[in-house]
């Protein structure tokens, strides 16, 4: 597109919004070149790689790019010979492990963000370079010393050499000769050497060679004879110092320029990446939403459209939507009244929505990919005033003229302005059917009445309109489709004190027709404002609704969990119960089987068992708890109701007056309401068919295995098991009780004898187990 027109509308200023959410230079660079594409499948995929970086950032904020560099230019250096200062060799571990960390996020995520996996995908790893730049430097940036073995070596003998020096200098200024001789005990440097201060008076006394003078001279920086040999040694091992550093910087920069293809692509992957989350964070800046891509004939539908660069306090959201057919559209109204800003909210959320941005619109909003955005909006126009010309407009509007075509939007702003108003007005309506015949998606900013007429009376032409509220003579900048502008200049003039003669009279010079359209627009735009109103009115009452409607669900749904709850916990008390009576009649048989048991205590003990088994009979016959009454609603399709002419129960299918259908069993008959009874509450969901079903009791299985047990344990184990698979109606069960000595079986089958539950018992068959194995029969129930 051309970047004229896109000038026109902004778009480099939205991208230099964009460009400061970026978070280093090579990002920066892609959001201020970002283009609007033309492929609907290109701007899709840059839609939804936005989307996917706004969910990563709202559900991982911690992920950044936070020390990246655009290490580049330092790749190049590497690559012409020029050894790499330590800080920007830090500036490359940095950015490289950075990428490692962003690859590694983005790769485990990939089936949640699977287009920022695909961009991280260009990171190229280099471990090899970031585990040397590590071992060779520091966080501050210094060589190691054990960098290299080299330097390792300099560096212990460099600080010998620097101890001996220091080693002298101090028995020299403490030596009781010298105190006189000296301005003050200090040790300090001159041109790289260690030199003592001595009075000028007596720089003859200490040999030595003189390397400076205090600006008094008074003093004098020598460097004692014992310690010039000291002092060159200690400096020739310095300079071997700084040659191995060097090489060791050479060292680094060389694997540097090794990896230089690798590191312009990370740096590539990162400002796409980094591009994204700009996008991202540019978007919630704005309050932005992703519109919906329409691939068919062109189209704009923005809901509650913002101009970006506006104050999101002060500006106000328009609609503009045109239905399908409609190609022009004829905004009028007056000077200063948002038609302007309309014109540019529409071109520039188109570009950004093209270029893969967000835009300040309500979710429903859509819109068609255009392939070219033309704007006739002055070299000069901004949205506060206007200064263009007619010849400017012209030789603009020519220069697009024959290249717009139906994949074109086209923006004019006042066409036609800034000549003789008749001929201005003919030549604005010949170009608007030049870019209708030519299915030009175009939008039109006027004052021409005759345009009005146009838009009112040609298919594929509407007219809209920003309105002005005459009281405050002030433009509300909400725009209209569907009505024409209104001159207002008689309410405005008699807002501000002109003459009510003077405004009369300038009423009479209208002609009637023009004065009853202008009342009948006024009486639209009425009928419009009542409308308004009465729909806010009706969405608020629906809202209500919706509201109340939601608490009562909430409500219905709270008392349906505390009725399970209720049932629940009634259900686990009867169960505890249960098993307490069940523990309680298994003690007593035990008693029973005792043979040393006393007549009395037997007979007290049956009696008992009786007792316990007519409870235990009553709890396995307990009926489930009633359900609430649901009879305060009328009867309902889906309703579980009883039908008292045939005393049974039945579903309801359907309601005809004062009849219902019913399904009893497979058949359907027809009840009148008065003779159905409702039984049970129904969901709001669609049958499913299947009824509620009660468990069987659990098969325990027909084999326990008892070896290892004592007999104590053992007997404990078979009583249950017995008691567990009559209940489950085994026929028998196989008892492992191994061989051995003989012990456990004789206790298994002493107790099998007098098991009440017990039909029968044999060794298994040789292949089962032979004697190792006892088959119990159980009695039939």
């Amino acid at each position: 597109m051309d970047i004229k027109h896109l000038t026109t509308l902004e778009f480099p200023k939205a991208l230099a919004r964009l460009a400061t959410y970026t978070s280093f230079s090579a990002g920066e660079e892609l959001a201020r070149a970002l283009s609007p594409e033309t492929s609907l499948r290109e701007i899709r995929w840059r839609l939804r790689t936005t989307s996917e970086a706004r969910a990563l950032l709202d559900t991982r904020p911690e992920t950044t790019l936070g020390g990246v560099h655009d290490i580049r230019p330092q790749a190049e250096a590497a690559q012409r010979g020029i050894a790499l200062p330590p800080s920007e060799l830090l500036d490359v571990r940095d950015t490289l492990v950075a990428a490692r960390d962003l690859h590694r996020a983005l790769t485990r995520m990939e089936e949640q963000f699977p287009r920022l996996a695909y961009l991280a995908g260009g990171i190229q790893l280099c471990p090899g370079l970031i585990t040397e730049i590590n071992r060779c430097l520091n966080e501050r940036g210094a060589v190691r010393d054990n960098a290299s073995s080299e330097l390792a070596r300099i560096r212990r003998e460099t600080r010998i050499a620097h101890s001996r020096i220091q080693d002298k200098l101090q028995r020299i200024i403490s030596s009781s000769r010298n105190a006189a001789f000296l301005q003050e005990q200090l040790i300090t440097q001159r041109e790289g050497r260690y030199v003592i201060p001595l009075k000028s008076d007596f720089k003859g006394r200490i040999k030595g060679v003189v390397h400076d003078v205090s600006a008094s001279g008074a003093t004098t920086f020598i460097e004692p004879l014992p310690v010039v040999e000291l002092n060159n040694t200690w400096r020739a091992l310095q300079l071997e110092e700084q040659q191995e550093v060097n090489r060791i910087l050479f060292h680094l920069s060389d694997l540097v320029a090794e990896h230089t293809a690798k590191i312009e692509q990370t740096v590539e992957a990162l400002a796409e990446l980094d591009l994204a989350f700009a996008k991202a964070k540019y978007a919630d800046a704005i309050d932005a939403a992703v519109p919906k891509l329409l691939s068919n004939q062109p189209a704009i539908h923005f809901i509650g459209a913002r101009h970006p660069l506006l104050d999101p306090q002060t500006v106000v959201p328009i609609d503009v939507v045109l239905d399908e057919g409609t190609r022009v559209l004829v905004i009028t109204g007056p000077n200063t009244g948002g038609k302007t800003v309309s014109l540019k909210t529409v071109g520039l959320l188109t570009l950004m929505a093209q270029a893969g941005l967000h835009i300040p619109v309500e979710p429903e909003s859509a819109f068609s990919p255009f392939e070219a955005v033309y704007a006739d909006i002055g070299d000069e126009q901004s949205i506060e005033q206007n200064l263009s010309t007619f010849s400017s407009h012209l030789t603009n509007i020519i220069s697009f003229l024959d290249r717009a075509d139906a994949r074109s939007l086209t923006l004019l702003d006042e066409l036609g302005a800034g000549t003789d108003p008749a001929e201005g007005a003919a030549l604005a309506h010949s170009l608007l059917e030049h870019f209708r015949l030519r299915g030009t998606t175009t939008f039109v900013a006027t004052h021409y009445p005759e345009l009005k007429s146009y838009a009112q009376l040609t298919p594929g032409a509407r007219n809209a309109s920003v309105e002005f509220d005459s009281e405050t003579l002030s433009p509300t900048y909400k725009l209209t489709i569907g009505l024409p502008g209104r001159s207002n200049a008689f309410a405005i003039a008699q807002r501000l004190g002109l003459p009510a003669e003077i405004v009369d009279e300038a009423r009479k010079r209208i002609s009637p027709d023009n004065l009853r359209t202008e009342d009948m627009l006024t009486d639209i735009h009425s009928l419009r404002i009542q409308e308004a109103q009465a729909r806010d009115e009706a969405n608020a009452a629906r809202a209500e609704s919706e509201k109340l409607t939601r608490e009562l669900r909430e409500r219905l749904g709270a008392i349906e969990q505390e009725r399970q709850d209720i049932l629940e916990q009634a259900q686990e008390e009867a169960d505890e119960e249960l098993e307490t009576l069940r523990a309680e009649l298994r003690g007593l048989r035990h008693r029973l089987q005792a043979a040393a048991a006393p007549l009395g205590p037997v007979a007290e003990i049956e009696e008992a068992v009786e007792t316990l088994e007519g409870q235990f009979s009553e709890l396995e016959e307990l009926a489930p708890l009633p359900a609430p009454d649901v009879s305060q609603h009328p009867i309902r399709p889906g309703d579980t109701v009883m039908v008292r002419p045939l005393n049974t129960k039945g579903r309801v299918i359907a309601i005809d007056g004062p009849e219902a259908e019913v399904q009893v069993g497979p058949a359907r008959t027809r009840v009148g309401l008065t003779d159905l009874e409702l039984l049970a509450a129904t969901t709001f969901s669609e049958p499913t068919g299947r009824g509620i079903s009660v468990s069987a009791v659990t098969s325990p299985g027909e084999r326990l295995d008892l070896r290892g047990c004592t007999v104590e344990e053992a007997l404990s184990q078979l009583d249950r098991r017995l008691d567990a698979a009559f209940r489950a109606g085994l026929p028998w069960v196989s008892i492992i009780h191994g061989k051995g000595s003989g012990a456990l079986r004789r206790a298994v089958r002493e107790f099998l004898a007098d098991y009440p539950l017990v039909g029968d018992y044999e060794s298994a068959k040789p292949k089962e187990g032979g004697s190792g194995v006892t088959v119990a029969k159980l009695a039939p129930g």
